[in-house]
């Protein structure tokens, strides 16, 4: 089978490695089939979609909505590959998710408005799918209201009228959305679970998603949760978009932490 590609822009070894060791166990698949480049590390230069089977961009601590002059050359960097790529993923229809970063830079491409109006803390809420999520593909399988983990500053506040909705919580009314029939975007995180939600606490405590302080509280809260079915969209959409001869992995299989040369896309 074609590979799979996954973009990600989180600097910190910690929370890049934990967060592709998720998407790996969670998807079903192996290094080999899963292709990582770290864009706050590596230009993306040019993409032949035709050597992929869909791809996926991790979250990370980006905000679209945020003024020009505030960003960072490598997060101008960044924005200006992901709207090529985008360019082409959109026109094609090709198999896409984003997660978290991935609805805003999504959304922006598309013409949403992203903004701070609907901010969540670092916690596990309430997901609640539309009439068109109940039975869209992509969520075959998942209740009509579950669990998911979430964090951000930024979410779409107003979905351009092409875009389907198809998840939203009370504090979030766009949690999930899909533009054509193959590209998707979460707010919530598909791939985070209780271990991976605790690390980012602690990678993050001092970027200003909660006070420091509320760390160990926030863990705490996040071991008490029942976050058992986002990663169920990850395994549909590779199973979906791939050949059928994927090797099953069980949801609770831990791998080991990625090498950087294992995973690379040069």
């Amino acid at each position: 089978m074609k590979p799979f590609l996954l973009l990600a822009t989180r600097a910190e070894d910690a929370a890049a490695d934990n967060e592709y060791e998720a998407f790996l166990t969670f998807s079903g698949l192996d290094e080999h089939q899963l292709l990582r480049h770290r864009l706050e590390r590596d230009p993306l230069g040019e993409v032949d979609l035709a050597d992929y089977s869909g791809v996926l961009l991790g979250g990370g601590p980006f905000n679209s909505s945020d003024p020009d002059h505030v960003k960072s050359a490598v997060q101008h960097r960044v924005e200006a590959e992901l709207r090529r790529l985008l360019d082409q993923v959109v026109t094609r229809d090709f198999p896409f998710l984003g997660a978290c970063y991935g609805i805003g830079t999504l959304g922006a491409h598309q013409g949403a408005v992203i903004d701070r109006r609907y901010a969540e803390p670092v916690g596990a809420v309430r997901i609640t799918l539309t009439e068109q999520g109940r039975t869209d593909p992509l969520l075959d399988g998942v209740p009509a209201a579950f669990d998911a983990f979430v964090g951000h500053k930024e979410a779409v506040s107003r979905l351009p009228d092409h875009a389907v909705l198809l998840a939203g919580s009370q504090t979030c009314p766009v949690q999930l959305f899909r533009v054509g029939t193959n590209v998707y975007a979460t707010q919530f995180h598909p791939e985070l679970d209780i271990e991976g939600i605790c690390t980012r606490v602690e990678v993050y405590k001092h970027a200003g998603y909660f006070p420091p302080e509320q760390a160990e509280e926030i863990k705490s809260m996040a071991r008490a949760s029942t976050v058992v079915h986002p990663p169920a969209i990850l395994r549909t959409f590779v199973a979906r978009y791939a050949a059928p001869s994927l090797p099953t992995v069980s949801p609770g299989r831990t791998l080991p932490a990625p090498s950087e040369r294992a995973g690379a896309v040069s």
